[in-house]
């Protein structure tokens, strides 16, 4: 998105290696004209980091923000128990488990905390990034019927015979 339009979306992952899921969500906000950014927030490594953009991400003008995590899978939900916004999760496949440690991290949040829980690896990144238009949309008509030729345009991609 270019510089001069204030991102809606905030699109953050706990390491760089996550970037190989989470760009998926990026692409689908770029493709949709959703403003977001990207940064690399560790719940382990730079809880600062991640304290300072969680409660700083209204003020700054986000209303979605997307987290993904692999492994113990925290950040989703930390960044959640610091902000009032909607936070959807998606779980990183991890080598040792394949994404269910990660998935089962971010789905299992305490009554009160709640996290947005999306598929494993690449179909959860596009969806996170669909979510997230469907809820700016909301209050967005332009944004709205950009969404709704996606799918339209989706479904007519569907070929009716096999061959």
């Amino acid at each position: 998105m270019g510089q001069d339009v204030a991102p809606l979306v905030g699109i953050i992952m706990g390491s760089t290696s996550d970037w190989e899921t989470m760009h998926h969500a990026a692409k689908i906000l770029e493709k949709l004209g959703v403003a977001h950014e990207t940064k690399v927030v560790s719940a382990h490594r730079t809880p600062q980091r991640l304290y300072d953009y969680a409660t700083g991400a209204a003020e700054r003008g986000l209303k979605v923000i997307i987290a993904g995590a692999g492994g113990a899978a925290h950040l989703p939900g930390m960044a959640a128990s610091m902000t009032h916004l909607p936070v959807l999760g998606v779980p990183v496949e991890s080598k040792a488990l394949k994404g269910m440690d990660s998935l089962l991290s971010i789905a299992q949040m305490p009554g009160g905390i709640p996290v947005g829980t999306l598929a494993i690896g690449k179909a959860g990144a596009i969806n996170a990034g669909l979510l997230a238009a469907a809820i700016l949309a909301t209050a967005d008509e332009a944004l709205s019927e950009r969404l709704q030729a996606w799918r339209a345009a989706q479904t007519e991609s569907v070929a009716t015979d096999p061959e």
